[in-house]
């Protein structure tokens, strides 16, 4: 059970010595978009990627020719994306939520709270954890695409508006 031979272990050194560095090259040529956390999508390909690097490493049956075919495309399809998502808003809306506003000037949106199923203390936690102790201080929290919340103070300040693509917002 904590031991069967050294066989195993000299594998896992020898491929982790190699897939490191592929990965580490992988990902410095893709550039630095393919481990963002922007949205579900991108939190789904850092997982997967996670797995894939497991997988090279604790199964003996893939080999390193095909661990890093694997991260590879992960990295291609990644960065298939991203780009399309850069150049067409219809490609965005197949991929990538919308940010979803959860409190606007005093009141609780509970039809998107119901929607994104949060409930109003976790609304609450997000405006503490942001050091704030008054929703009266807030004008807005709003749930992001890729599962965060961001609380945006309340101030008079000029220009545009950092809510101005999300949904809900009158």
């Amino acid at each position: 059970m904590l031991f069967d031979d050294w066989s195993g272990v000299i594998r896992i050194t020898l491929m982790g010595a190699m897939v490191y560095p592929a990965v580490i090259f992988m990902l410095r040529i893709s550039g630095k978009r393919t481990l963002s956390k922007m949205n579900m999508f991108d939190l789904v390909i850092t997982v997967a990627l996670g797995s894939t690097v497991a997988t090279i490493l604790l199964s003996p049956d893939v080999t390193f020719a095909e661990g890093a075919t694997a991260l590879a495309l992960l990295i291609l399809l990644q960065f298939l994306v991203t780009w399309f998502e850069v150049r067409s808003k219809a490609f965005t809306s197949l991929v990538k939520g919308e940010p979803q506003l959860l409190y606007y000037e005093g009141q609780y949106m509970d039809t998107a709270l119901k929607k994104e199923r949060v409930k109003t203390d976790e609304v609450r936690q997000a405006v503490r954890s942001e050091g704030i102790l008054s929703m009266d201080e807030v004008e807005a929290v709003v749930l992001e695409t890729d599962g965060s919340f961001s609380v945006i103070k309340k101030e008079n300040a000029a220009g545009e508006s950092s809510l101005k693509d999300v949904r809900g917002l009158k």
